[in-house]
């Protein structure tokens, strides 16, 4: 079998912090107070945001209109705080910890956001006036899209290509690095992306335990990393399995030198609890490392929920948003009481939005502008950012022909991704070589974080 970036990490470790943070140097101690990272949660499928995030004012009246069987009764939504973009909002029942954090000001909504190639209007798509992106509605397409890809050949995406033009004092091992195959986001234009085990339960290659390198396994599996070789293809493959080897002996040392935390993270095995749980315990060690920074990507859900949208069953949005919540806010928890209040922020993102109208199957089609929401420190919470749209069906926000409730985005993903990479590092710029679509963008960046 052919090996891997991807396979030669699998078998790569996690976890604690309080060895790592007494052995800092005073010089290391300066260096971890520079220590930011990005962390994205993608829901796959399709997430719908209109029953994540929902306007209780008069606006619910609309919402309840067009949603029919699929609405959240009103009674059942958790009340946020103040007005936002205009309403009053309630959150899904089953988001009730993500409600401290709003009221805490570590969470802000990112209204009716998906891909743009210019600013455009629901009138403006309908009359064929405007571009717009390739392949709307498709999963593959548009999880690539909004994660970077420029439908060029060029398959890198927006995180991957701002991590390469940091300054040098910004750049570390480890900076990209995916949970599974999904790994547009964190690919640069030419440099490597790593891949962490979101289990942290896998220290092994074969006979090599790489958490213990002086046993005889890790060893062997050290000495091949420094074959060297004179044919290229020979050159390259040894170079990919010896960065990979570097990476997964550093992952798996840390996640020995870890403790779990205590924050509940919830009873489910569910990838998004086992990876965030794994990561908490791991982003204290990084930092003491001396890294500066890093995104890491972490794919999970079975949001494409033509059918049975609601209910108990784990494929149903409920209890997935349930999962999500409670692991959401354990992280958060964990990462204040590690010391990195203000040095991570979480993303929750996904490919597209959902239908207001509902589908035949007590579930919701494929649409375009969606509701993405931001944790952390960093963020400006408390506040809903972007224009909120209206929820009549065929209204001036409706894109589809057919009266469905498909929302053209009033805020561009790349004006999303400009914000948090600017938080990183980037400078104004550099935006139109990482996002070349905010060429026709007068407002590169959003209120997301603060200032």
């Amino acid at each position: 079998m052919m090996i891997t970036r991807r396979h030669l990490l699998g078998a790569t470790g996690a976890a604690s912090l309080a060895a790592a943070l007494g052995t800092l140097s005073g010089k290391g101690r300066a260096a971890a107070d520079d220590f930011r990272a990005l962390v994205v949660v993608y829901l796959n499928g399709g997430n719908d945001g209109n029953n994540t995030l929902v306007p209780t004012d008069g606006a619910y009246g609309d919402y309840q209109s067009a949603r029919q069987n699929l609405a959240l009764p009103k009674s059942s939504l958790l009340a946020l705080p103040g007005t936002a973009a205009g309403h009053s909002f309630g959150l899904h029942p089953a988001l009730a910890p993500l409600v401290n954090l709003y009221t805490q000001e570590r969470l802000a909504f990112i209204a009716n956001v998906g891909p743009l190639v210019e600013p455009s209007t629901a009138a403006q798509v309908l009359a064929g006036t405007v571009d717009v992106p390739p392949f709307l509605m498709s999963h593959n397409d548009q999880t690539a899209i909004v994660q970077g890809w420029t439908v060029q050949d060029d398959t890198s995406g927006w995180a991957g290509r701002a991590l390469e033009l940091l300054p040098s004092r910004l750049q570390n091992r480890l900076a990209a690095v995916t949970s599974d195959t999904n790994r547009t986001l964190v690919l640069g234009r030419r440099s490597p992306v790593s891949f962490m085990d979101g289990n942290g339960n896998n220290n092994w290659w074969g006979i090599g335990d790489l958490a213990r390198p002086q046993e005889i396994g890790a060893q062997s599996l050290g000495r091949m990393a420094q074959w060297q070789f004179a044919n290229a293809y020979e050159a390259e493959y040894a170079r990919t399995y010896g960065l990979a080897f570097d990476d997964g002996t550093f992952i798996a040392q840390a996640r020995a030198a870890v403790v779990e935390p205590s924050a509940d993270f919830g009873n489910s095995d569910e990838g998004v609890v086992t990876s965030l749980r794994n990561l908490a315990s791991l982003l204290p060690y990084f930092r003491s490392q001396g890294l500066k920074r890093q995104v890491f990507l972490q794919s999970w859900g079975r949001f494409d929920t033509h059918t049975n949208q609601r209910g108990s069953d784990r494929n149903t949005q409920d209890a997935q948003l349930a999962v999500l919540g409670k692991a959401l806010a354990a992280f958060d928890e964990t990462n204040r009481a590690n010391g990195l209040d203000m040095n991570v922020v979480t993303l929750v993102m996904t490919e597209f939005g959902r239908t207001i109208r509902p589908g035949s199957g007590g579930g919701s089609e494929h649409a375009w502008g969606n509701h993405w929401f931001a944790v952390g420190g960093p963020v400006a919470g408390r506040s809903v950012v972007g224009r909120f749209p209206s929820l009549v069906l065929g209204s001036a926000d409706d894109g589809d022909p057919g009266k469905n409730g498909r929302m053209v985005p009033t805020t561009s993903s790349d004006q999303v991704g400009a914000t948090l990479m600017q938080w990183m590092g980037l400078q104004g710029s550099q935006f139109h070589d990482v996002f070349p679509n905010l060429v026709n963008f007068e407002q590169k960046t959003i209120p997301l974080l603060r200032t």
